[in-house]
């Protein structure tokens, strides 16, 4: 019932693609600010708030090579999706599921009408929240991780034969038609629909194919990360090499060059993201959210937290 009503609300034509049928080419400036069409940017898509969004694929016209800055998740709700990827022609079908990082290239073969195809927009950042209160691991970890932190511009993808899973179908329906029609707690419920989406992949990884690589540096920056997102408050460098069996000093080097951030950096900017959240969605005391982020000087935590968001934390939560 549900796949029918957002086929009802996807199927007509759009104005775009009113006017592909009557030019056939792709309007650039819908996509990119760029003087050729290469990178296709989130901005064109998201407000300022925005960590994700959907959008129906535009039908009846040829994509050239591109790539995106940022994760795009691609969903066949009803007939077919065919594209080449890293120089490999890929068809997605019905019921079937792909991730794209930000630096990976495709192009696009024309869709049919019957043709309906979900892109999910979305921030790296969005991942961000998910990973603070989820425990997973596997592939699809390995490529958000990349996606989100690694600086080595690794283009991945990865496809998922999930046409035969009737949980992972309700869920990827459910979360579609809470973003086409959000009420006032819409946000938090896709933040947890995409977290389950999430586990049931990670869970199902004989249904996974695609590119993926994983290098020993990459494999010590996953688990560094993921030490830091469960453990922010009293994180060290010391102790996450100590786990890892090497010298601080060598992981250190190791982080700097895979992120272009110090271990300093990753923690730091983990600890504000989560201070944020806190006065965002509680009432705390700042005294208190700063001892609970990890710092025991407030004064360090309100210079570094203007210097990085450009006003102070008092200022901050009154604009909320």
């Amino acid at each position: 019932m549900m796949k029918e009503k957002i086929l009802e609300q996807l199927t007509p034509l759009t104005d775009e693609e009113r006017d592909i049928l009557s030019d056939n080419k792709v309007s650039q400036n819908r996509y990119t600010s760029q003087s050729q069409f290469t990178t296709v940017e989130s901005k064109k898509f998201l407000t300022n708030n925005e960590t994700i969004m959907v959008r129906k694929h535009t039908r009846f016209v040829h994509f050239p090579k591109h790539k995106h800055d940022y994760i795009e998740m691609s969903y066949v709700l009803q007939g077919s999706f065919t594209q080449t990827i890293a120089g490999k022609k890929l068809e997605l079908k019905e019921g079937e599921l792909m991730f794209l990082n930000q630096h990976i290239e495709h192009e696009i073969n024309p869709c049919n009408k019957e043709d309906i195809i979900i892109n999910f927009i979305i921030q790296p950042s969005f991942f961000e929240y998910i990973f603070s209160f989820l425990n997973i691991r596997g592939p699809i970890y390995r490529f958000l991780m990349d996606s989100l932190y690694t600086y080595s511009y690794q283009g991945q993808y990865l496809t998922f034969k999930t046409a035969d899973n009737h949980t992972l179908q309700n869920l990827i329906l459910t979360i579609i038609h809470e973003i086409l029609n959000p009420v006032d707690v819409s946000e938090a419920r896709v933040k947890l629909q995409v977290g389950l989406l999430l586990v049931e992949l990670s869970q199902n990884e004989h249904q996974i194919e695609g590119a993926e690589t994983l290098t020993l540096h990459s494999s010590w920056i996953q688990e560094t990360l993921a030490y830091i997102n469960q453990s922010y408050s009293t994180a060290t460098l010391v102790e996450i090499a100590d786990k890892l069996n090497q010298h601080d000093y060598v992981l250190s080097r190791a982080i700097k060059q895979m992120t272009n951030q110090t271990f300093k950096e990753l923690l730091q900017e983990k600890r504000l993201s989560i201070a944020c959240e806190l006065m965002a969605k509680t009432d705390l005391p700042i005294v208190m959210i700063v001892n609970q982020v990890g710092y025991d000087n407030v004064s360090y935590f309100y210079r570094i937290f203007q210097k990085r968001y450009g006003m102070t934390p008092k200022i901050y939560r009154e604009s909320l």
